[in-house]
């Protein structure tokens, strides 16, 4: 495929042999290999829009330039007879080289400068999970399984230069059960929210993702705003208030145990938080948080913590190399020790030893980490990780390995305990096995 791409646009060659002087006086950058124009050209070719040296085949092997791609384009605007299909990869390719076929003197409708206003990206995911230990057998019933297939769809719409719509659908179905679990396989809206981007100045309004430092404290969606300044600049942060659905934290078991026995209220809490990130080179970075959330009913008199209760701490990563990276940080809960609430749960410390990464473009790409992570039960409200479960501590090994273009795969190995358990030492084990693959379009 990529040969006949790279052999369909030397037709510039030809096409343009009649301007030689004026692409010489005028010299544009070359169209990166990657870019989907040259999908774009090679459709066309096959359709007949674009032709080449008489005998319908093409030859060559060269990148081209941007100025070569406006005259490709032009003689397939003066094309009167195509499909649908085809008029639109020609509106695109109008939009995209719009500079430079006015400067051909060809003129371009502003309407086909946006003629793809809504992108789609998504995955089909498909995850296992086997968690067992001396807790799950005697409390969980022994091993437990999970087998589950995620479809995922993320469009994002253009509104205007500085505004954007995206949203997040997600249905997921058990395998072993060929059924969704409390009708999770029909279609969610996990995300919806307008972007709006000035420089360095972010603005999120509606549902969207938090994502705290290293993934301790938070890693989900609330609805609400957010404002993100100095963004890629050596110091940048994010403030944001909404609301968050407490049966979505970590402990979100608690609060659905006691909608079970009758309580009525509601189950979401106002959330307000800050990150503050300081990356003075490319090999240290700092990061703090602060997350507050409030929801007397709940949080105070069902699960015993201060109301509000309120969440901090740092993270810090240093990379000697390009390759390998060091981080760790430490997370505290604002409670004090109680009957129900044990000091060991109000903390959550992670340090990790990570080599590489996987890049889902580059297959062959991989990444390995050893961790050890600590999740206390009351030190965090909806933590990252795959292998460290709620109110567990031990060791987390993983890695992950880019098989095809796009297809990447992830196995992670955790080894621990319950942090507070009633039970005696050497009857809290908690091990997981995480395998998962997904398919990124």
């Amino acid at each position: 495929m990529k040969k006949t791409l790279v052999s369909a646009l030397s037709a510039a060659l030809v096409i343009g042999a009649a301007s030689t002087t004026f692409a010489a006086a005028n010299p544009f950058s070359d169209v990166p290999r990657d870019h989907w124009a040259y999908d774009a050209v090679s459709q066309l070719a096959s359709d007949g829009i674009i032709e080449g040296y008489g005998d319908g085949t093409y030859r060559g092997d060269r990148n081209i330039t941007r100025y070569e791609m406006a005259q490709m384009t032009a003689k397939a605007m003066a094309k009167g007879d195509m499909s649908a299909s085809d008029r639109a990869l020609v509106d695109r390719l109008a939009a995209e080289f719009a500079d430079e076929l006015n400067n051909l003197g060809v003129r371009v409708s502003n309407l086909e400068k946006h003629a793809d206003m809504v992108k789609w990206n998504g995955k089909l995911q498909y995850t296992y999970e086997r968690t067992s230990g001396e807790f799950m057998n005697k409390y969980m019933g022994g091993t437990k399984t999970n087998n589950e297939l995620l479809f995922r769809l993320e469009p994002t719409a253009e509104v205007n230069d500085h505004w954007s719509v995206k949203a997040r659908l997600d249905a997921k179905t058990k395998m072993d059960k060929d059924a969704g679990e409390d009708d999770s396989d029909r279609v969610t809206l996990k995300r919806a929210y307008a972007e709006g981007k000035y420089g360095s100045t972010v603005i999120q309004l509606g549902k969207f993702p938090i994502f705290t430092e290293q993934g301790m404290l938070f890693d989900d969606n609330i609805s609400g705003a957010a404002l993100t300044f100095g963004k890629d600049k050596q110091v940048s942060g994010t403030i944001y208030a909404g609301r968050y659905n407490l049966l979505n934290a970590a402990w979100g078991d608690e609060v659905e145990d006691a909608v079970k026995s009758g309580y009525k209220g509601a189950t979401a809490a106002s959330i307000q938080g800050a990150t503050l990130n300081w990356d003075p080179s490319e090999k240290f970075h700092l990061g703090l948080d602060y997350m507050r959330a409030g929801n007397k009913a709940l949080i105070h008199d069902v699960i015993g913590m201060k109301n509000p209760l309120s969440m901090y701490g740092a993270g810090i990563t240093y990379r000697p190399t390009q390759t390998v990276y060091l981080s760790g940080g430490y997370w505290k809960n604002n409670s004090n020790e109680t009957a129900e609430i044990k000091k060991e749960h109000l903390k959550s410390y992670n340090i990790e030893l990570g080599y590489k990464g996987a890049d889902e473009a580059d297959p062959g790409s991989f990444g390995i980490y050893a961790a050890y992570r600590y999740v206390g039960g009351a030190g965090t409200f909806a933590p990252t990780f795959d292998g460290a479960m709620w109110n567990t501590k031990g060791w987390e090994f993983g890695g992950q390995y880019t098989l095809r273009k796009n297809i990447v795969g992830s196995l992670i190995y955790f080894h621990g305990k319950q942090i507070f358990s009633a039970e005696p030492e050497g009857k809290t084990g908690m091990n997981k096995f995480f395998g998962r693959v997904e398919f990124f379009f």
